[in-house]
């Protein structure tokens, strides 16, 4: 009988932790604790904490998005600020808070503790962020560690409808060495409530309206064994309507202002300068595009497709422009070359129709008129007089008539007539009137 009862007090006293049993009241109650826990000199609380290390460790995990930093579509990288909350149960911590003034709870330096080695897959750049040095421990058994973290993380971006898009990016959450059979996480399955949390608790969108958040695990092959991984996606819209202002409306407007330009006269140069402009100005527009906008896109982007249609859209105006200017140019030279035949042959017309009236005159002038010659002077002199008054009264006339041949032919002949004839009337009235014979040839007296 003693011995079952020296058993049973053994088989309790193991049982009970270090700080299960009653005692006096505790002026120090942190230190007390510390001392009670041995946490101060223990190294076990440095491994795996686990009573049988054939069972898995249990991590409760919440994650939240307090800010979402930028999204870098030419990296398709996603930066972002956010708090991770880890929850555990160490069977090497426990307590009595009555034994401790009360004591439920208190916070110890992190390094005193195991922590799990939670990672993020998609991070691609260390953590800025200042780590956390403390941790909270529980009277009850459970540990609660909490993380900020500045993610650079990996994100496939879908930049068809830029800039009206929408980007899903993952956050993985997983351990860095620990199996399934050592370490899994357990996290709050509730995607409504989880999207709500994290609106409460984001603090800045940037650029990017945060939509919603889901939460998912799934067992990943690594190696020769699995690894529990939870698998955050964050949903997010882009803001677009700085795009709209700062880039598709003056690319419409540059268009708008290649179609005003057919107004301008084509004779001098200033309308192809000005849409050599225009088609420069949306050159620098796509290169501004060309910075912003991945190059492994599996499709061409919309915008893409509307910068470039605009582009081509100038570049016909431009050739048309070219082109009708060179049809100009060439018309303008036809006619000059006609202009100058035309002058030419009038001026050789011209030349020979003097000469005939030279040749006439000189064969017909002969002192046949009754009047004196001083009279006959002073007639022809009138009528040269009254010819060049009229010519000066009517310059217009004369141009047109000097730049039609036919018309200047007829002229010409009709002067050749009047003189040739009112010679012979003057010669025939002359010997009809004398009796006295010309000495001299034909025509002359």
């Amino acid at each position: 009988m003693k011995t079952v009862i020296l058993a049973l007090m053994v088989l309790v006293v193991v049982s009970q932790g270090p700080c299960d049993h009653d005692r006096e009241k505790s002026e120090f109650p942190y230190e007390d604790v510390l001392n009670c826990l041995n946490l101060t000199k223990n190294k076990k609380q440095l491994v795996r904490p686990a009573r049988d290390y054939k069972k898995p460790t249990w991590v409760h995990v919440q994650m939240s998005i307090l800010a979402i930093l930028g999204v870098k579509e030419i990296d398709q990288t996603f930066v972002s600020f956010v708090w991770i909350n880890m929850k555990w149960e160490d069977p090497h911590i426990y307590w009595k808070p009555h034994n401790f003034g009360g004591l439920d709870k208190m916070t110890v330096p992190a390094d005193l503790l195991w922590k799990p080695d939670l990672m993020i897959e998609e991070m691609i750049e260390k953590d800025k962020a200042v780590p956390n040095p403390f941790i909270t421990i529980h009277s009850n058994g459970f540990v609660q560690y909490v993380r900020d973290l500045m993610v650079v993380s990996s994100c496939r971006m879908q930049v068809y409808k830029f800039p009206f898009d929408t980007q899903s990016c993952t956050l993985s959450l997983k351990s860095i060495i620990y199996p399934e059979e050592e370490l899994k996480f357990d996290f709050f399955e509730n995607n409504t409530l989880v999207t709500e949390w994290t609106h409460k608790m984001m603090r800045d969108e940037s650029e990017w309206l945060f939509i919603s958040m889901t939460v998912d695990d799934q067992s990943v092959p690594r190696f020769h064994q699995n690894q529990s991984v939870v698998i955050y996606t964050i949903t997010m819209k882009r803001r677009s309507l700085l795009y709209i202002v700062n880039f598709l409306v003056p690319v419409l407007l540059l268009f708008g202002l290649d179609l005003a330009s057919f107004v301008i006269s084509d004779s001098g140069g200033e309308k192809l300068g000005f849409k050599v402009t225009l088609l420069l100005a949306v050159t620098v527009m796509q290169l501004i595009l060309n910075d912003i906008l991945p190059c492994s896109s599996d499709k061409i982007p919309l915008i893409a497709v509307y910068c470039i249609g605009i582009f081509g859209l100038m570049m016909v105006s431009l050739l048309e422009t070219i082109l009708v200017m060179y049809l100009i140019e060439k018309d303008s030279a036809s006619k000059e070359r006609k202009a100058d035949t035309n002058r030419s042959l009038s001026e050789d017309c011209v030349d020979e129709q003097d000469g005939d009236v030279k040749e006439w005159t000189h064969t017909y002038v002969c002192n046949v008129s009754d009047q004196p010659p001083s009279v006959a002077k002073e007639d022809k002199r009138s009528q040269l007089m009254e010819e060049s008054n009229s010519s000066e009264n009517h310059p217009d006339e004369l141009n047109a008539g000097l730049q039609t041949r036919e018309h200047m032919k007829a002229v010409s002949l009709a002067l050749v007539v009047l003189v040739v004839v009112s010679q012979g009337e003057a010669l025939k009235w002359y010997c009809a009137g004398t009796s006295e014979a010309c000495p001299g040839p034909v025509g002359t007296c």
